[in-house]
């Protein structure tokens, strides 16, 4: 029995996908639920499975091709599949080549050698309007008259240098989801009158805390105390004294978000990705430690959905934990604004006229001048510092 193998149904907001990675080649035996294809889009890669036993009868799309949603991919033949129907699905797989092959070889008249060879023209690169696809003398001779155009970067070509010997260059084409990210910053950068403000915090309080209640947390939670659940709290608390930053530019309006959506920004091997902490302020420490861990283990292995990606009020980035000591993070539209948290470094500080030496952060906050005046931005970036340096607010609501 023929299966057809479509492309899912994709959101609203993604026009079209690209097939990324076939992971079994025509006639090779899969099982139930195995992974056929990942498609990726513009914010995830979809995986297409297998919904029977049976094998890969025929490829309508390769690795690289541009799809629609519900789009035919494949031809899937459902079954226990034997040797020789591997090796008969994998020769009518070749067949089609071959027959070009065989085609550009022995099929062309001497008029139509005598151009190709004259021109050095690779026959399988013309379109034969002749019997059976044919190529035609007519066919050459019309490719010839529109090859000019394409002629002067030909002759541009040399003027590149050649590498010296030793030194060598790899070309890789930019996945979707990079491409979607360069065209989003330059957006953002274009689009927004975005400025940075700066402050610093000291990690103390929040770090005694960690050592003295992170065993007993882990054995209550199943989860480690980390610093990222006083982050969102923080910022959820502070969003609530400051509701301009939690709000964005609809054309000529301002939309005020009567929620706290949080977007966590995630590395992951596809790049940098965004997920969705929804209603931060209704979640305990416990909760968003198990959410952030588990959008953290999903952008890993790619299995963050477009559910995951959608939305989001506000972006907390974390630079520390690669080493940053200091940047200014790029809004992430339509957003008004972004934290920027960096590394915890020991640094002498004064103290009630003594210097101690004192583990210190550097905040940065990105936003949009166009909504968020300087008296909110400071206030509320001074409000998460107050925070995190005082956590018994967060549990009091002070």
């Amino acid at each position: 029995m023929s299966i057809e193998i479509k492309v899912p149904v994709l959101p609203e907001s993604v026009a079209d996908a690209t097939i990324a990675t076939w992971h079994v080649k025509v006639g090779e035996p899969v099982s139930r639920d195995q992974n056929l294809v990942d498609i990726e889009t513009d914010k995830v890669v979809l995986e297409v499975v297998a919904p029977e036993d049976g094998h890969i009868g025929e490829f309508l799309f390769q690795e690289g091709d541009t799809v629609l949603g519900e789009q035919v991919i494949a031809k899937f033949i459902a079954g226990a599949v034997s040797g020789q129907e591997v090796t008969k699905a994998q020769a009518e797989a070749a067949a089609p080549a071959a027959a070009t092959t065989d085609e550009s070889n022995d099929a062309l008249s001497p008029s139509v050698r005598r151009l190709l060879a004259e021109h050095n023209l690779d026959a399988s690169k013309i379109k034969g309007t002749g019997v059976g696809g044919r190529l035609t003398k007519e066919d050459v001779e019309a490719f010839i008259k529109s090859a000019p155009k394409a002629a002067p970067a030909a002759a541009a070509a040399p003027a590149v240098q050649p590498l010296a010997a030793g030194r060598s260059e790899k070309r890789v084409p930019m996945t979707r989801l990079r491409k979607t990210i360069a065209n989003r910053l330059l957006e953002a950068k274009n689009s927004t009158a975005m400025l940075t403000t700066f402050n610093e915090v000291n990690m103390k309080p929040i770090m005694d805390i960690r050592k003295q209640y992170q065993d007993i947390f882990e054995k209550r939670h199943g989860i480690r105390l980390g610093f990222m659940s006083f982050y969102v709290k923080a910022v959820t608390e502070a969003l609530k004294r400051f509701p301009e930053v939690n709000a964005s530019i609809d054309g000529d309006d301002i939309v005020y978000h009567n929620y706290f959506d949080v977007s966590i920004a995630v590395s992951t091997p596809r790049g940098l990705v965004t997920p969705v902490l929804r209603d931060t302020d209704t979640m305990s420490l416990a909760d968003i430690e198990k959410a952030v861990r588990d959008l953290a283990i999903k952008g890993r292995d790619g299995k963050l959905t477009v559910a995951d990606m959608t939305g989001g009020n506000f972006t907390v980035t974390n630079g520390g934990v690669f080493g940053s000591l200091m940047s200014t993070p790029i809004l992430n539209l339509p957003q008004s604004a972004i934290l920027g948290m960096h590394a915890i470094k020991d640094r002498p500080m004064a103290v009630n006229g003594q210097v101690e030496i004192l583990p210190m952060m550097y905040l940065a906050l990105s936003y949009d001048h166009r909504i968020i005046d300087g008296r909110e931005s400071v206030g509320f970036l001074v409000a998460i510092k107050d925070f995190l340096e005082d956590p018994t607010r967060l549990l009091l609501d002070l």
